[in-house]
């Protein structure tokens, strides 16, 4: 018994038909580029997420202390997460750099710190334990200051504001240079639960981030009444 299959050729589209795809493929690739170019980057949406209110150098004797306060509201989802028992880590990082005319400016100090938030369920308290360093892979948070608040807003009040933190000691600063101090400060996505990081990859609520630079003062504002007072009981 033969069985005879026939096989049918599809007809091959004419030049007039390439050229007409062609077009149509064309227009849809500027359609497709103009509207992802004429949306807003997610990350510079989102720089605003963060306000630095304050931010002042004190120079003595002893080194380079650093008073600041970073403003803002923590988004919906992220509170969310919080009350669901994932720890928030925020990391400030501050680096002091000397002015050099010759060469890229030398940067002659740095410092950093993690701070971590978390909610206790059990106590329904809040916790906030403050470490010096950024925390990495191989290393944990050496915590320097443990606290429970009764609210979130007084606990967000400890991570948002830097009292009289030492930065640079006395010799890193050289007289008669000028210097310049860089203050970063983010919330720290590579310390959440790896699919949690995959979750929140690109959303804006999640980028909570400031950076700002200003010159060192050359003197303490403390020291500024002193000498006034001096010189005015000289007179």
């Amino acid at each position: 018994m033969v069985f005879i299959t026939q096989f049918w050729k599809s007809a091959a589209p004419d030049a007039g038909a390439r050229r007409c795809w062609a077009r149509s493929f064309l227009v849809l690739v500027v359609f497709v580029t103009l509207l992802v170019g004429s949306l807003p980057p997610v990350w510079a949406a989102s720089a605003a997420t963060a306000q630095l209110t304050q931010l002042r150098t004190e120079r003595t004797d002893d080194g380079v202390y650093l008073s600041a306060t970073v403003a803002f509201e923590l988004p919906h989802v992220v509170e969310d997460a919080l009350l669901r028992g994932i720890a928030l880590f925020f990391v400030i990082e501050v680096d002091i750099y000397r002015d050099r005319w010759y060469w890229t400016d030398q940067r002659v100090a740095s410092a950093a710190r993690s701070i971590r938030l978390a909610y206790q369920p059990l106590t329904r308290r809040w916790r906030v334990n403050i470490g010096s360093g950024v925390i990495g892979a191989s290393s944990g948070l050496r915590a320097t200051f443990n606290q429970n608040y009764d609210t979130l807003s007084e606990a967000m009040s400890a991570v948002q504001r830097v009292a009289r933190w030492k930065v640079a000691e006395p010799g890193d600063i050289r007289s008669g240079t000028d210097h310049n101090l860089t203050f970063n400060f983010k919330l720290d996505l590579s310390q959440l639960p790896r699919p949690f990081q995959i979750g929140v990859a690109g959303q804006r609520d999640w980028n909570i981030a400031i950076e700002s630079s200003q010159p060192l003062l050359s003197m303490s504002r403390s020291a500024e009444p002193a000498k006034e007072s001096a010189s005015e009981g000289a007179k």
